[in-house]
């Protein structure tokens, strides 16, 4: 019986994370909020059996990919012209 409310809480927090990344007016937000649902799909994978998955989806879809999403973000605030030294 616990177990399925534990399944169950973890698909009611996927489709909050997933509907919170979609209507997300920050970039930031959107991001942080893409790595929790990341992170919360590799819980669903192990909750499922499969923890090569699992671990994949932690390191790349949630750990690689958000970070390099930050970097993305980052650079997106900066601007075009800050990168370059002021120079177009």
């Amino acid at each position: 019986m616990t177990s399925w409310l534990l399944d169950g809480l973890v698909v009611f927090m996927l489709l909050a994370t997933a509907v919170s990344v979609l209507a997300s007016r920050s970039l930031f937000r959107a991001v942080v909020m893409f790595i929790a649902f990341g992170m919360l799909m590799a819980l669903a994978w192990v909750r499922l059996q499969a923890p090569d998955i699992a671990l994949a989806e932690a390191a790349i879809g949630a750990g690689l990919t958000g970070v390099l999403l930050l970097d993305a973000v980052a650079h997106f605030r900066r601007g075009p012209d800050k990168e370059r030294g002021g120079a177009s």
